[in-house]
């Protein structure tokens, strides 16, 4: 399968967030400290209605790392018998202003649509 991406018309060096992984940064944003492929998943489903495999939020992150918006690590094995280290993720600065970008994007196109409208109180 070939994929093509989108690059901004201001930057051309910055490519356009997918659906998919702009939902994992900004589960990642949200969860801070305790961002890993587990909590990802659950507060995507919770708060976006999206259910993703772990195998899908694996390959976001993987993605997200190479392209530098994402860093990794491994955290200390659970303290329970048999426990493991979880892979860790945390949002870079440039992850930050890919979101940024992205929400900006979306609201400008939505602007002067039934969706740009902001309901009167």
């Amino acid at each position: 399968m070939i994929m093509t991406m989108a690059f901004l018309k201001s930057d051309p060096n910055t490519s356009l967030l997918g659906e998919v992984e702009m939902l994992v940064l900004l589960a990642v944003l949200r969860l801070g400290d305790e961002a890993y492929a587990v909590p990802i998943r659950e507060l995507v489903l919770a708060d976006a209605g999206v259910e993703l495999s772990r195998g899908t939020i694996y390959v976001a992150l993987e993605r997200l790392e190479r392209r530098g918006y994402v860093t990794s690590y491994f955290s200390d094995p659970q303290a329970v018998r048999g426990g493991k280290a979880r892979r860790m993720f945390q949002l870079k600065p440039s992850g930050l202003a890919a979101l940024k970008t992205a929400k900006s994007a979306v609201d400008r196109l939505a602007s002067g649509t039934v969706l740009g409208k902001v309901p009167k109180a």
